[in-house]
């Protein structure tokens, strides 16, 4: 049975599109980019002239095509509960996560209140979502009695710190990636807000329902992968320049501290957890991504990490901005009954279900892979069925700080470090 699939794939392009593109192009202005020139010839959406805070405009984003529609996607589709979930949503940036994960059309959510900090964002947040409550910041959306859940689709320094504060206002929380931003303490503090409140929180970590690490799983649950000796995981995202961001949080980021696409790839498995880890960083030529240039002194654009796991593997986890070619977040892993690589190869006959559960009908399946649907109904089954999701906080960590250890291995040139663990 085949289980790989191609992530990206970019649009062709007529070359009679190109030149009307490159003729239009001697009008621009000097400060005119690859990016824009991509999206002139019709590989971004967003459309030339628009103001940058244009909920309207978006960059070209690999990984946010949308998996092609599946007509049987809801077959077999059942209902846990007839209840409805009080959904609040806030973050609606160049991104637009807060509405792509189709919250709004799911048969047990009632979206009560939107919120983002950018007024115009957050009327198009609202509109998106179909909802006619708005809050100017989650500060204030998460006072709302009526709320019992929030998705936080903000600004990556700011995920640790807001789902913190729904927990406090004793909500269920769901958050985008990464679970925390290069700290560490962050993590312990998510970490025992999670645990010390009872609710459940969950990471939509997107590689975690790709139709591969989702067999991956199903193979491992089986018992048909054994113990893992070995697992890869890529994510590569080529940003000649950043993604516009919320105080530029994108510009010189370390490749490392946005790990979780690549590190699902042993963790999203059977939820093991890395231990130690040594990385090396290639110093980058692109200007965002030298030291002098961006507030991390960050001078990596591409860092590979070799990791011990907790089944006494190893892995390998590359995270790359700076490498042109083929993007997307992929991965393969090999244990000792069996190996995916793109297929199953491996001493079993009978394979157990393979394939991804059924959606709700009206729930697409969205982008990364077509992961967006199951993230948001995994989330919102979890809360009907009374059980920890999946991308728990343990996951959740365990993905997330073994790349802000991996960094700082980099940042050494490649020494040892040990990985704190969270179960």
């Amino acid at each position: 049975m085949r289980l790989d699939q191609q992530y990206y794939q970019p649009p062709k392009v007529s070359l009679a599109r190109v030149k009307r593109a490159v003729d239009g192009r001697h009008n621009m202005k000097d400060h005119t980019t690859r990016r824009s020139f991509l999206k002139a010839v019709g590989l971004g959406s967003a459309a030339l002239g628009l103001h940058a805070s244009t909920v309207a405009q978006q960059p070209a984003i690999a990984g946010f095509e949308k998996a092609p529609s599946d007509p049987d996607a809801s077959k077999d589709w059942q209902p846990v509960s007839d209840r409805r979930v009080r959904v609040g949503i806030v973050g609606y940036g160049v991104c637009q996560f807060g509405a792509a994960f189709s919250f709004q059309d799911h048969p047990n959510v009632e979206i009560v209140a939107v919120s983002d900090l950018v007024e115009e964002r957050c009327a198009g947040l609202a509109k998106a979502c179909r909802c006619a409550k708005t809050y100017p910041s989650l500060e204030e959306l998460v006072k709302d009695d009526r709320i019992e859940a929030v998705f936080v689709a903000t600004d990556a320094p700011s995920h640790a710190r807001h789902c913190i504060e729904v927990l406090k206002h004793g909500k269920h929380v769901a958050s985008a990636v990464p679970a925390v931003y290069g700290s560490i303490e962050e993590a312990d503090q998510l970490f025992q807000a999670v645990k010390s409140s009872g609710l459940k929180y969950m990471m939509f970590e997107t590689s975690c329902f790709h139709e591969d690490l989702y067999a991956m799983r199903q193979l491992y649950g089986a018992g048909l992968l054994g113990k893992v000796v070995f697992a890869e995981g890529e994510y590569y995202h080529y940003m000649e320049q950043p993604i516009p961001s919320y105080k530029d949080w994108r510009v010189g980021l370390p490749p490392q501290w946005y790990p979780t696409h690549s590190n699902a790839y042993y963790v999203g498995i059977g939820g093991g957890r890395f231990t130690e880890v040594s990385c090396m960083g290639m110093p980058s030529a692109l200007s965002h991504l030298r030291p002098e240039n961006n507030r991390y002194k960050n001078p990596f654009g591409t860092e590979i990490a070799l990791l011990r796991t907790s089944d006494g593997g190893s892995a390998r986890m590359a995270v790359s901005w700076d490498t042109p070619g083929h993007e997307g977040e992929m991965g393969r892993v090999r244990g000792q009954k069996g190996a995916v690589y793109g297929s199953y190869q491996g001493l079993a006959k009978d394979l157990p279900r393979l394939k991804r559960p059924p959606l709700p009908p009206r729930v697409e399946a969205g982008g990364h892979g077509g992961s967006h649907g199951y993230l948001m109904n995994e989330f919102i089954t979890a809360i009907l069925e009374d059980r920890t999701p999946l991308v728990n906080i343990e996951w959740a960590l365990n993905m997330t700080v073994a790349g802000v250890v991996a960094h700082q291995s980099a940042l050494k040139g490649g020494e040892l470090l040990k990985i704190p663990q969270y179960q």
